[in-house]
């Protein structure tokens, strides 16, 4: 069954989700968080993404941010899966699908939720028990947002 279009909005956050093709792991090894954070990087520069919030766990990915020109929304998710999926599979000589689907993205009012929903982003290695701290967590926005580590990836957002 086809899925009915995207509801994509100006001057609106966004909290975006991908996950791995039948909940597979997307990343293996560190580098692999690695590459697909510079993926993000260029991206973001590429389509004039504002990244506020985000955590990268074993088999899905969380994003929270907002894009200049809406028509873009979808080229910039596009532009990182093709390219992480290349890059996966032939690291790990594989082929064929790595995400489950296209990208989940939904729309947050600029407001407390926006900041409730980025804590629920980086929050989620400790309700997976992968951690206990969020602090621990390498690869979530947790680090460079709440505890001002200089990563050089986050916007700062204006509610």
């Amino acid at each position: 069954m086809p899925t009915g279009p995207r509801i994509v909005l100006d001057n609106v956050l966004y909290h975006i989700m991908a996950r791995g093709n039948q909940k597979q792991k997307i990343f293996v090894k560190e580098v692999d968080f690695n590459e697909y954070l510079k993926r993000i990087k260029h991206y973001k520069r590429k389509y004039k993404f504002r990244l506020y919030g985000f955590c990268l766990m074993p088999n899905h990915v969380h994003l929270v941010g907002e894009i200049e020109y809406k028509e873009d929304l979808a080229k910039f998710m596009q532009g990182i899966s093709r390219s992480y999926t290349s890059y996966f599979n032939k690291v790990y000589a594989k082929v064929g699908h790595l995400w489950q689907g296209r990208f989940n993205s939904r729309v947050i009012v600029r407001d407390q939720y926006a900041v409730d929903c980025m804590n629920y982003v980086e929050l989620n290695p400790v309700r997976a028990k992968i951690v206990k701290m969020p602090s621990e967590y390498r690869w979530s926005s947790y680090g460079e947002r709440v505890l001002g580590l200089n990563e050089d990836l986050l916007d700062t957002m204006v509610l």
